[in-house]
């Protein structure tokens, strides 16, 4: 679905233009088009194949999507893959996904699977027409920015959820309710990662090696998309580093309590079996048995049974 097609001449903002129009104003000097759509349909990206002579083998990425975050160059054209991660109606994490062409005088930017727009981007790249004079770049800086810096409230919200259940790990009957968050958070981390650590080499490159065409005069920026990159990828490694170690202090709180259950077990059956010894001594039945004709025989065994019953419980409870 088309969301829209605009048309700025030296950064400033022409009109909304028709997809029809595209070639034309494209043929202009000084014209930047920037096109943004959602979830696009086939006969909507052939379209726009067309108008940009977009690359095939990218166009091909765009359309069927589950690509790896990625930037690749396709002669004068840049095409990027970021990964959109946001939360879904169960509290689960859904990862769409941002394509982006970025040629000499137009960007299209492509989402699929994502709920969050860029209108805000397309507000601030406005806001600076110095910057949008320049071509491209700063746009697909901005949406690159964009879409990065939506990874920071996630990476937040599982720092919190991680010393959340450091708190509770050594609760008594705590284990198995820490287990399943831990691996809970271990998996969103995964998604995160996926997301975040095969961008950083790539925009590295955007600022520090050979600059692609579309990115010439702002390369400078794509610096703070990738510092970014590299916060959230350190973040992400302690994080990982934290949840590992807290699946193992469970487990060994998991043994040290299956232990203290074995002790406790142990305890009462050698209280149960010395109780058992002497009621089994007494209850042979043999002839001559002194007690058996004592008139304080009976009490005298239960008081010898708890006595010693009750020694045994104090010891093992001092262990």
């Amino acid at each position: 679905m088309l969301i829209n097609c605009v048309a700025y001449r030296h950064g400033v903002k022409l009109a909304d233009i028709a997809v029809e129009a595209i070639s034309e104003h494209l043929a202009e000097p000084g014209t930047l088009v920037w096109v943004a759509l959602r979830d696009v349909s086939d006969d909507e990206l052939a379209a726009m194949q067309r108008e940009f002579g977009l690359h095939e083998l990218a166009v091909e990425d765009a359309r069927h999507g589950h690509q790896r975050p990625k930037i690749e160059e396709y002669g004068d054209m840049l095409f990027t893959v970021v990964h959109l991660v946001e939360y879904g109606p169960t509290d689960e994490l859904q990862v769409g996904e941002l394509a982006i062409f970025a040629g000499p005088n137009y960007v299209v930017s492509v989402r699929n699977r994502g709920t969050q727009g860029f209108v805000g981007v397309r507000a601030r790249c406005e806001q600076a027409p110095a910057l949008l004079a320049q071509g491209p770049g700063f746009v697909f800086y901005a949406l690159l920015d964009a879409a990065v810096d939506r990874y920071f409230p996630l990476v937040e919200e599982l720092e919190n959820l991680v010393d959340g259940i450091e708190t509770q790990i050594f609760e008594p009957g705590a284990a198995r309710r820490s287990i399943e968050q831990l691996y809970d958070v271990k998996r969103r981390l995964a998604v995160l990662r996926h997301a975040v650590l095969p961008l950083i080499d790539p925009v590295l490159r955007l600022h520090g090696g050979r600059t692609p065409a579309a990115c010439v005069g702002t390369q400078e920026y794509f610096r703070d998309v990738s510092d970014h990159l590299m916060r959230i990828n350190g973040t992400l490694d302690a994080l990982r580093e934290t949840v590992a170690t807290a699946i193992q202090v469970n487990l060994s709180m998991v043994t040290i309590e299956e232990s203290e259950t074995t002790k406790r077990l142990a305890a009462w059956a050698g209280i149960f079996a010395v109780a058992t010894a002497f009621v089994g001594v007494w209850g042979m039945n043999f002839r001559y048995m002194p007690e058996l004709d004592w008139r304080w025989g009976y009490p005298a065994a239960l008081a010898v049974i708890g006595s010693v019953c009750a020694l045994m419980y104090r010891r093992f409870k001092k262990l």
